[in-house]
């Protein structure tokens, strides 16, 4: 019953978005974006409780003021600038390898059929664990650090899986190694790109 387990996450997917409309707008996107200076502050006061947020106001005014002349851009727009293509193309790689690496691998390191979907769901778990640790260490270390590290870490734990998969039908115990070796992919993928 491993699918009925992997479609719980539908089931997550479809609470948040029925409880969605009774929770207020962000704040800086209700100054921002909307111009909207009452509903900010009562955006604030409904997810922070009452209390006085004149620092936190004036901190998303001076923010407004610094982005005043920056032009939103909207997809289509982002796709069309030639700047990010470089990055876009690096995230694309980035998606598709992982796409490609998934039970295929499995398959290559003679796991059996059975367990598969375990490890699978172990994967996800292990999607779970990156971004909650990501989310805590971000600030203390910055984007750049991390992106740095995670693309460090993901090409050596890349050649790591490459040799284990290589030789293992000659020993077995290599074959667990694989996976551990795909959890940690997955790990520093999400702690890092």
């Amino acid at each position: 019953m491993w699918n009925v387990l992997l479609s719980f996450s539908g089931l997550v997917a479809l609470i948040q978005l029925l409880f969605l409309p009774f929770f207020p707008e962000s704040p800086p996107y209700l100054l921002m974006q909307k111009e909207d200076k009452a509903g900010c502050l009562k955006a604030m006061k409904q997810l922070w409780g009452e209390g006085n947020y004149h620092t936190e106001f004036d901190d998303l005014m001076k923010e407004k003021a610094l982005t005043k002349g920056t032009k939103i851009m909207t997809v289509l727009e982002v796709l069309r600038e030639r700047s990010v293509y470089p990055q876009l193309c690096t995230m694309l790689l980035l998606l598709l390898s992982l796409q490609l690496c998934g039970l295929k691998i499995f398959l290559t390191a003679n796991l059996q059929e059975s367990i598969i979907p375990y490890v699978s769901l172990g994967v996800s778990i292990s999607e779970l664990i990156s971004i909650m640790f990501c989310s805590s260490i971000i600030d203390r270390f910055g984007r750049r650090t991390l992106l740095c590290g995670g693309y460090f870490l993901m090409a050596l734990i890349l050649v790591l899986l490459e040799t284990s998969l290589l030789l293992s039908d000659q020993f077995l115990w290599l074959r667990y190694c694989s996976v551990i070796l795909i959890f940690l992919f997955i790990i520093a993928y999400g702690i890092g790109p």
